[in-house]
């Protein structure tokens, strides 16, 4: 069996930067752990496959240990390769998912994703929550995959040296990290060891938390943000009632197939 592969550079206008993802287009559903050892061998932060519905799609993403509900840079990729490989002529694409409906539509260059918003909660900023990371965050909030730790500025942000044995430790599938921008609105940086990846480099669905925290935070419902990985990862972000928009930009790495 032949599979073909895309490798797709997300949430980046060139290649080497933003957040690299696999994309496999599917006939039919393969066996889950022919979809996990494919994302292993990849060794990306996230491989998604999808399957073609009379021009509506279903969408499932995987890290190199595990199926994940939502990523919004694997989720961009594929779009990218939709629109940009396939003949797709439409303006839009639906994709249905484990999180429900999302959204991607081109618009000046851009890909915009439309995701729900998350919903989280404020918890005690306690020692086991931030051991990982040697700093105390001024707030500490829970959302549905993940906590978010607030911290006062950029520069903590950037100079972080997180504990990866003690993140792992935490009951989430990741640990996002913010703070308000120099100069943009809102600054972040995502770790998600439990899934099988330290720090990824531009994570669109930690922005679903993000977006509307920093958008109550700073009074406005359209924000700039930037993820401070080492390839960093533009976005700009918009809250939308019960629904946030993550516009980026996607480049094509590399074509080939998969022999099985």
């Amino acid at each position: 069996m032949k599979i073909q592969i895309y490798q797709v550079d997300a949430f980046t206008d060139k290649l080497f930067g933003g957040n690299p993802a696999g994309v496999c287009p599917l006939e039919e559903w393969l066996p889950d752990d022919i979809m996990q050892k494919i994302a292993m061998e990849n060794n990306l932060s996230e491989t998604a496959f999808f399957v073609d519905r009379f021009n509506d799609f279903e969408i499932r993403w995987f890290t190199p240990s595990t199926e994940v509900d939502l990523c919004g840079h694997g989720t961009l990729a594929a779009a990218h390769v939709i629109f940009n490989h396939l003949n797709y002529t439409d303006k839009k694409i639906t994709f249905f998912s484990k999180s429900g409906i999302l959204g991607v539509k081109k618009d000046n260059g851009q890909l915009i994703l439309n995701f729900p918003r998350d919903s989280f909660e404020k918890v005690p900023v306690n020692n086991e929550l931030y051991k990982g990371f040697g700093l105390k965050p001024a707030e500490a909030y829970k959302g549905k995959s993940d906590y978010m730790l607030v911290y006062s500025t950029q520069k903590e942000i950037e100079e972080m040296k997180p504990d990866f044995r003690l993140l792992n430790e935490a009951v989430a599938r990741g640990v996002i990290i913010t703070a308000k921008g120099d100069k943009v609105d809102f600054v972040s940086r995502f770790f998600a060891p439990r899934s099988g990846v330290l720090e990824d480099p531009v994570t669109g669905s930690a922005h679903t938390t993000l977006t509307p925290y920093w958008a109550e935070k700073l009074g406005k419902k359209e924000l700039t943000a930037l993820q401070l990985s080492k390839r960093r990862g533009k976005l700009k972000c918009r809250l939308l009632d019960d629904r946030v928009e993550i516009a980026g930009e996607a480049a094509t790495y590399m074509i080939g197939e998969i022999e099985i």
